[in-house]
């Protein structure tokens, strides 16, 4: 009876509720706790192996302590040796053993050399860098960070690109991107470099090399295949010059090669006979064969210079000579050839002044009619009347006009000047004005043309222009386009020097010419008519009447060559025996004698 009733449910009490509340407070933060430090740790786990850098941690003993994902591909390494407790000797042994592929054994002495140097870094509390250059060709930026136990981290980034991008600009800024040979900047820093290290004894030569005609080839073929052209002869160049020698694009069509040891001159001359064998075997690029020519200018140091300004100045003095005796070859520079270059670079400056200055002349030689033996046209000749070398003949500055482009410049004056004077003549004279291949390539020839005679107030039918053989050429549809614009207007075209060249016969046909000039060898030849000369331009004259066109013989110094070209065909003649070549103001005597002494001969 003195028992406590039980439970009704019969149950007894469960462990959870015998137990304090204290305890059970207690028991949920260790729990919480450590779902919580796994989680951090599931967390660190993954950031640490999602790394694009990889990353390991060593103790003051070189054990591994961690390593993540990267770490571990970086360096090829298998899960045994990833785990924490590996020496680092471990690591680095099979490292080399998988890259160089040989069962090697790690040079014990050379690695504790640098582990030496290595742990002596850490000790300066400081973190450093290295590079490693791994044999698979990947580059590797590691950096370590020491720490407080005498252990490290290091984070290895991998720089390959970075590294590959950087030399490709260093690359670049050093090299012509064309060809890929060293560039004008690299060339003058290398040319400086080798002239500060010639020793007692010791010479170089300079080959200053410039491909002739090289413009032409853009013209006719377009840049893509200059181009490709310009690279095929970088390669040939390459194949010319030693390992000990350097080679360079200038820019354009100029190359450079510093030629090492060059003590002698006949190791120059043998040098610049190859390269331009080599650069004059015909190319094949993209189905086109072409053929181009090289010039050089050759200059030795210390002979012919100390210091780069003054070899490149003599270089280029030998470069010019070889250019103005017709290209095609090279020159080793002479001292004494340089006076005559700077007369000729002083006369290339003095032209381009010498419009403004009012010193160019104009003379007037008389064209015969071979029919009626009036005088029908004067042809307008260019003098320059230089202040210090008095009358300069065409032939020694035309050429200097037409390299520096003042020719352009000079015809129009030439086209105005002449226009004016033959507004004063009788109305049965025209005028005839010598056009240049610059001229044509101005775009503007037309315009220029019809200008002149608007100024003047001459009538289109009294000037003939002439064009040179040598225009014929260049792109025919679009010359035979402009030639078709000058008749337009009602000017005169006359084909100049035919003869010379081959396919001078088909050039009838193929322009709109209405007069021929014979060129003077053909009429000089045979005075008397007796040659195969003679045969010649009755053949001329002859096919030029079938087509409708008029023939002038040109160069008749002697009554005996004025009768061989009227027997000939010929319509026209000019040269001394018909009148030479005066100013303006002496033109009206000549008229005058020549009608006279021709009235008679008639």
């Amino acid at each position: 009876m003195g028992r406590k009733p039980t439970p009704s449910c019969g149950c007894s009490p469960t462990n959870a509720e015998r137990q304090d509340p204290a305890e059970i407070t207690a028991t949920d933060v260790l729990l919480e706790q450590k779902r919580t430090l796994e989680q951090l740790n599931a967390w660190f786990e993954l950031a640490l192996n999602n790394m694009v850098r990889g990353l390991s941690m060593f103790d003051s003993e070189q054990r591994l302590i961690v390593c993540n994902r990267s770490y571990r591909q970086i360096y090829e390494l298998p899960e045994e040796l990833t785990q924490p407790g590996t020496h680092l000797r471990d690591i680095v042994q099979y490292h080399l053993r998988q890259t160089t592929g040989r069962d090697c054994t790690l040079d014990e002495a050379r690695f504790s050399d640098w582990l030496s140097t290595h742990l002596a870094k850490l000790a300066q509390g400081q973190s450093f860098t290295q590079v490693q250059n791994l044999r698979s060709g990947r580059t590797l930026l590691v950096t370590y960070q020491p720490l407080a136990d005498g252990g490290w981290v290091d984070i290895q980034e991998d720089v390959t690109e970075k590294r590959r991008a950087e030399e490709k600009i260093e690359w670049l800024a050093h090299h012509d991107a064309l060809t890929g040979v060293a560039n004008r900047f690299y060339f003058r820093e290398t040319f400086e470099h080798a002239l500060k290290g010639l020793g007692k004894g010791c010479t170089l030569a300079l080959h200053w090399l410039d491909l002739d005609e090289f413009k032409e080839v853009n013209d006719t073929y377009g840049h893509p295949i200059g181009d490709a052209l310009l690279k095929a002869v970088a390669q040939r160049l390459r194949s010319c010059i030693r390992r000990t020698d350097f080679l360079a694009r200038l820019g354009g069509d100029e190359f450079a090669i510093i030629q090492s040891g060059a003590g002698r001159s006949e190791q120059c001359e043998r040098l610049a006979k190859r390269v331009l064998a080599a650069v004059g075997r015909p190319y094949n690029i993209l189905g086109n064969v072409i053929t181009v020519s090289a010039s050089l200018g050759v200059v030795r140091a210390p002979v012919h210079g100390r210091t780069p300004d003054e070899l490149l100045k003599n270089a280029d003095v030998a470069l010019y000579n070889v250019k103005s005796a017709g290209r095609r070859g090279f020159e080793l520079y002479n001292r004494d050839s340089n006076r005559q270059i700077m007369a000729q670079r002083r006369l290339e400056l003095d032209i381009h002044s010498a419009l403004s200055r009012d010193q160019f002349q104009l003379h007037y030689q008389p064209i015969l009619s071979l029919h009626s033996h009036n005088v029908v046209s004067c042809e307008a000749l260019l003098r320059w009347a230089h202040p210090h070398d008095g009358l300069i003949a065409p032939t020694d500055f035309l050429p200097v006009a037409e390299k520096t482009g003042a020719i352009v410049d000079i015809g129009r004056w030439v086209l105005h000047q002449a226009c004016r004077d033959a507004t004063h003549w009788a109305s049965e004279l025209s005028v005839t004005v010598n056009l240049s291949l610059l001229q044509f390539e101005s775009g503007d020839l037309a315009s220029v043309v019809e200008g002149a005679l608007s100024a003047a107030g001459l009538p289109s039918n009294r000037l003939e222009l002439e064009i040179s053989e040598g225009l014929l050429c260049r792109d025919k549809g679009r010359l035979c386009d402009m030639l078709h614009e000058l008749r337009e207007l009602g000017v005169g075209i006359t084909l100049d020097d035919f003869g010379q060249s081959t396919g001078s016969l088909s050039s009838l046909r193929s322009f709109p010419f209405d007069k021929v000039k014979i060129d003077r060898a053909l009429v000089r030849a045979h005075p008397a008519g007796n040659g195969d000369n003679a045969a010649m331009v009755r053949a001329v004259a002859s096919l030029a009447d079938d087509l409708g066109i008029g023939t002038v013989a040109e160069g008749v110094e002697t009554i005996d060559e004025l009768n061989t070209v009227t027997r000939a065909g010929c319509k026209r003649a000019q040269g001394f025996y018909i009148g030479r070549p005066v100013p303006a103001a002496e033109l009206g005597a000549v008229l005058m004698e020549c009608a006279q002494r021709h009235t008679c001969a008639a």
